[in-house]
């Protein structure tokens, strides 16, 4: 039996309940996750072991320590899920007057003019609409983290199709293309831009780029693991033959965007701890994560922070809109299913349901899921480090958002 940890608030049982099922039919092994609802949280629940194969007897860590229970304050590694919270920076400066969506990317960053680039704007890059799903020759995991080479190699890059005309999701460009925007425009790294405006006036436990003090306490936080397998009796999405395949072919601009690091970094080392990746290397607790959600869509509490009043909302009405208007939508050049994206969120779709037909937000490929949705109130942040095969629709993560629709509809 899973031992659940936390607290949901009448009403929303169906939630944990789903939670406790994805330890006892769907494979877990640690996780969290939380809710908000009109800026109060309302779910808050974590179970599961941080380090080792979890089970009866907490097997051993990669590195040999015995395992420990994931705790309240365990953070974790949540992939692509890092996007969205990224794509709060651009959205904020533009908010503020900072950046216009609609000027060519060159107009920041001259040397990205190249290669037939000057027509790329803003709002290319948020919507996965460049043409720079792929590198002609991939970085290495020193590259990819030490901030110089993977601008340089995208600005050099030449598109994989005219940029403006489709879409297809910039896997680990993302990154690069984006840090180096923010640097431009504002002088400080996205991580640290992050850091000072929108996780320090929220309390939260959220990073890009985790700091040498919380290095320390490596101990708080839980492992990314490789794919488990799937669980018997558990719930399985089976891909289409083609996306199977298209993950499969080295040449594909599929497995190249997924490959644009090479050899695959060792997302539990210092150094990957420490990378401002926008599109990977976001560090967090459920708990955060949903928080930051609710704060884009209305004011939240306290929650034991330095302000008593709570705090407002952090995106106006108009960006708002803006984050959740669809930009992209159809067959995915990189990602094959039909995707939907507004300026740097994915929004609801077959492919990636979220709560509502307004939801927007991003999960990360292995489980990870947030979302907020303006309509409901709704704020949802999910992290786990049982990685499963998948990257758009976690059956886990779908059943917490099953569960939550539920739970808000009374059914």
């Amino acid at each position: 039996m899973v031992d659940v940890q936390g607290r949901v608030e009448d009403g929303f049982e169906p939630v944990r309940d789903a939670f406790t099922a994805n330890f006892t039919r769907r494979g877990e092994r640690g996780a969290a996750v939380a809710v908000y609802r009109d800026g109060r949280k309302v779910v808050d629940l974590w179970a599961g072991t941080k380090h080792g194969d979890g089970g009866d007897d907490l097997g051993p860590a990669a590195d040999g320590r015995p395992d420990a229970p994931w705790e309240e304050g365990t953070a974790q590694v949540v992939r692509s899920a890092t996007k969205g919270v990224a794509a709060v920076v651009p959205l904020l400066l533009h908010q503020r007057g900072l950046l216009d969506l609609d000027a060519p990317v060159g107009t920041y960053w001259p040397e990205f003019k190249a290669a037939g680039k000057d027509r790329v704007l803003v709002r290319h890059l948020l919507s996965h609409r460049a043409g720079l799903p792929v590198l002609d020759t991939p970085l290495t995991p020193e590259q990819a983290v030490d901030g110089v080479s993977g601008p340089a190699a995208l600005a050099a890059q030449t598109p994989a199709w005219t940029p403006g005309t489709d879409h297809g999701y910039h896997a680990q460009t993302y990154s690069w293309l984006l840090a180096e925007l923010v640097l431009r425009v504002t002088g400080r790294t996205i991580g640290a831009w992050i850091a000072d405006e929108i996780a320090a006036p929220l309390g939260l436990d959220l990073w890009l780029g985790l700091p040498p003090g919380q290095q320390a306490r490596a101990g708080r936080l839980a492992e990314v693991r490789p794919p488990e397998p799937d669980p018997a009796g558990g719930l399985r999405v089976r891909p289409k033959r083609s996306v199977a395949e298209a993950y499969r072919d080295p040449s594909s601009l599929t497995s190249r965007a997924f490959a644009a690091i090479t050899p695959a970094p060792d997302e539990n080392a210092p150094a990957y701890r420490a990378a401002q990746l926008p599109a990977s290397a976001g560090i967090a607790t459920a708990r955060s994560l949903a928080r930051c959600y609710a704060a884009l869509i209305g004011p939240v509490d306290a929650d034991g922070t330095a302000a008593p009043d709570g705090h407002p909302r952090l995106f106006a009405p108009a960006t708002l809109t803006l984050a959740r208007t669809e930009e992209s939508a159809g067959p995915d050049r990189t990602l094959v299913v039909g995707t939907r994206f507004g300026l740097g969120f994915m929004l609801h779709s077959a492919a990636s349901p979220l709560l509502a037909p307004g939801s927007f937000g991003h999960p990360g490929r292995g489980g990870a899921l947030a979302f907020a949705d303006p309509e409901s109130g709704l704020a949802l942040g999910y992290v786990t480090n049982g990685m499963q095969r998948g990257v758009t629709a976690d059956p886990r993560a779908q059943a917490l958002v099953r569960a939550l629709a539920a739970a808000v509809s009374g059914g």
